[in-house]
């Protein structure tokens, strides 16, 4: 992993303390992340999921997008996902894709770790 990457995943580990935060390298300076438990908020039936998503070894200078939980999230109301949640699958594994993409990205500012817990945020707030 680049130190950026390596960074990246350290600063994963302290804000995510109560989860497993592992990062698989994809060979080319990037990483390959998965939390677990993050809790999605009380509009959902499962109260765990886990997310997952790549750090590429362009970080700092590219987006961390997109995020995927498990698969079989279902709101509590049963209505479906809104806006900007998609079945998809990461690296052959089914999940929901959360497309959560950063349009103002600031590398001095925008870590991994704040624009994880943002999207956590969000999806809580769907």
């Amino acid at each position: 992993m680049k130190p950026e990457v390596l960074t990246a995943v350290e600063e994963l580990r302290v804000r995510f303390a109560d989860a497993a935060v592992v990062a698989d390298v994809t060979g080319d300076g990037g990483a390959r992340v998965t939390i677990d438990p993050i809790d999605p908020g009380s509009t959902y039936v499962q109260r765990e999921t886990w997310l997952k998503f790549l750090i590429g070894y362009q970080y700092p200078y590219a987006d961390v997008y997109p995020l995927f939980v498990r698969p079989d999230l279902a709101r509590v109301d049963g209505q479906s996902h809104g806006e900007g949640i998609t079945s998809a699958s990461f690296h052959g594994q089914p999940a929901l894709q959360l497309s959560r993409r950063s349009n103002r990205l600031d590398p001095a500012i925008d870590t991994a770790a704040l624009k994880v817990a943002k999207v956590v945020q969000w999806l809580r707030e769907q």
